[in-house]
C-alpha cells in the first residue's frame, strides 16, 4: 500500500469518522499530500451495532455485493478500482469465496485497512468523541449511527434528519449445522457451490412464517420511535407479515437452486453465506431481524439443518439516519441552503449523505475527497461523468423529489438511459454495455480532470 507523498504544508482536512466512507477520504487526501486529521470514538465509546475499535468495521453484513461488471454495483466497484480505492483493495485481499458477490472476513478486511490508515505519515488518529463541526475543511463521514452530539450538531447545519431501522442478520456455526438436510449450491450452478442451501417444503415454510408473524420483537427505545423501515433492508419478520409468498420471491427464493437429492427446485431456501476466512461461520442471508433473542433461538431452529444451530451472533436492528440529499445538499455533498453551499470546505461523506451500501458509501468517501482537494488546492469542483455509477448517485442526491427521498443503491434505474434501443438484450449483457460506457467515461475523467491534480 503506498503512502503517497508527503503532506503540503497548509493543506489540511479534519475527518470525523473512520468507518468506510471516512476512511476512504482519509486515504485519499492523503495520497494527494493532504495532512488530515482523522477522529474516531470507538474503542472508547461503541455505538449499537459495533463491536471492535478498528477502523471499517462492517455491521450488517460481510458481502459488499455482486462483483462482475455485468451487474450494477460490479460497475460501482470498477469505478472505484480505477480510482485506487482503498477499501476495494482491501476488499479484494480479504475476499472469502461467496459466488459472484464480493464478500471478505470481516476482521482481515477491517485489520488491513486500519493498518493502512495507521501506517500513513499523513494522516492522525484521534480516538476521541467528536462533539462539534470542526473550523477548516472538514468531512463529516460519522455514519448513520454517529453519537448524539455529532449528530446533533451536523442537524443545525443540514436541518432536520430523516431516520430509518436497519438490521443485521444472525451467524451460525457451520459445525452445527445438519448436513444431511442442507446441501451446497450457487443460483443456477454459477460458482464453486459457496452457499449453504437450507431446502423447506411448503407445509415446514407455512409453519415458520406464522412462527415469525406472531413472534415477539425488540421494542425500539424513545429515541427510535419515529425512525421507519428501509424497504431495501426490510426484517425478515417484516417481509413475512407482508405475504404468505414475500419471502419466497425475497431472500428464500428458490429458483435456480435446485436440490442435488431431487433434482428439483425445493419450495423455499434459507442461504447461508461464507463470514469468515476459515469458513467456520455462516450468515443466515436475508435474514436482518428484530426479533428478541430466544425467540431468533427459538424461530430460527426451525428451518431444517438449523434445528441445533449455534449463534455466534445474532441479529441487531439499530437506527440509521441520513440527511434529505436534494433539499439540504448542494450536489457536492456540502450542507446548503435553496442549493447554495453554506461553507465551501464541509462535506458529508458515506451513508449519511443518502445513499444505501457499503460500497455507495465509500464512492461517497472518495468524491467527498476529491470536492474538498480541489476546494484545498483553489480549484473548481470535478464533475463526476453522469454516465458512471458515482456520478448517477451523485445526480441521484441532487435531483431526487424531496418528499418521498429514500436511500439508494446503485442501479440501472439511476443511470443514464442508453442511446440506443436495449430492449432486447439480457440485463447482464445491457450491464455490460453500461459498464463499458461507465469505464471508458470514467478514464477520460481521469485524465482530463484529475489528471491535472
Amino acid at each position: 500500500m503506498t503512502r503517497g507523498p508527503s503532506a503540503v504544508a497548509d493543506l489540511h482536512a479534519t475527518i470525523i469518522g473512520g468507518g468506510l466512507a471516512g476512511s476512504e477520504a482519509a486515504f485519499q487526501l492523503a495520497s494527494r499530500g493532504v495532512g488530515v486529521t482523522l477522529y474516531e470514538m470507538r474503542p472508547y465509546k461503541n455505538t449499537p451495532a459495533h463491536t471492535t475499535g478498528r477502523l471499517a468495521e462492517l455491521v450488517c453484513s460481510n458481502s459488499l455485493g455482486a462483483n462482475s461488471a455485468s451487474s450494477p454495483a460490479g460497475i460501482l466497484k470498477q469505478e472505484l478500482r480505477m480510482l485506487g480505492s482503498l477499501v476495494i483493495e482491501c476488499a479484494d485481499r480479504a475476499k472469502i469465496p461467496a459466488g459472484k458477490a464480493l464478500a471478505v472476513d470481516r476482521d482481515i478486511f477491517s485489520t488491513f485497512v486500519t493498518d493502512a490508515i495507521e501506517t500513513n505519515g499523513n494522516i492522525k488518529i484521534i480516538r476521541e468523541e467528536a462533539t462539534e463541526i470542526p473550523r477548516g475543511a472538514s468531512i463529516i463521514a460519522a455514519g448513520p449511527l454517529m453519537s448524539g452530539k455529532i449528530a446533533e450538531a451536523a442537524g443545525e447545519i443540514t436541518g432536520a434528519r430523516l431516520s430509518f431501522f436497519d438490521a443485521a442478520a444472525p451467524i451460525v456455526t457451520l459445525e452445527s449445522v445438519d448436513m444431511s438436510q442442507a446441501y451446497c449450491a450457487d443460483r443456477y450452478g454459477v460458482g464453486g457451490g459457496d452457499y449453504v442451501n437450507c431446502p423447506m417444503d411448503r407445509e415446514r415454510y407455512e409453519a415458520f412464517r406464522g412462527a415469525l408473524v406472531t413472534a415477539e420483537r425488540a421494542v425500539a427505545n424513545k429515541y427510535d420511535e419515529r425512525a421507519r423501515y428501509f424497504e431495501g433492508c426490510l426484517p425478515i419478520e417484516v417481509m413475512a407479515e407482508r405475504g404468505m409468498d414475500t419471502m419466497r420471491f425475497g431472500p428464500m427464493r428458490p429458483v435456480g437452486l435446485a436440490d442435488p437429492a431431487t433434482g428439483r427446485e425445493p419450495y423455499a431456501v434459507v442461504q447461508l453465506r461464507r463470514d469468515n476466512a476459515e469458513g467456520t461461520l455462516y450468515n443466515m442471508v436475508g435474514f436482518q431481524t428484530n426479533l428478541k433473542w430466544p425467540e431468533q433461538d427459538r424461530v430460527f431452529r426451525m428451518i431444517p439443518a438449523l434445528e441445533n444451530a449455534e449463534f455466534a451472533r445474532r441479529g441487531v436492528m439499530h437506527r440509521n439516519s441520513f440527511v434529505c440529499a436534494p433539499a439540504v445538499l448542494d450536489g457536492y455533498l456540502r450542507p446548503a441552503c435553496g442549493g447554495i453551499a453554506l461553507r465551501p470546505d464541509l462535506f458529508l461523506a458515506g451513508q449519511i449523505t443518502g445513499v444505501e451500501g457499503y460500497v455507495e458509501s465509500t464512492a461517497m468517501g472518495l468524491a467527498a475527497a476529491l470536492y474538498m482537494h480541489s476546494v484545498l488546492l483553489g480549484r473548481e469542483l470535478p464533475e463526476f461523468p453522469t454516465a458512471t455509477a458515482i456520478g448517477s448517485l451523485l445526480r441521484y442526491l441532487k435531483e431526487a423529489e424531496p418528499s418521498t427521498f429514500q436511500p439508494m443503491n446503485t442501479n440501472l434505474g439511476i443511470f443514464p438511459k442508453l442511446k440506443f434501443s436495449a430492449k432486447k438484450l439480457s440485463k447482464p449483457e445491457r450491464c455490460a454495455v453500461y459498464a463499458e460506457r461507465s469505464r471508458n467515461d470514467m478514464e477520460e475523467f481521469m485524465y482530463n480532470i484529475l489528471g491535472r491534480f
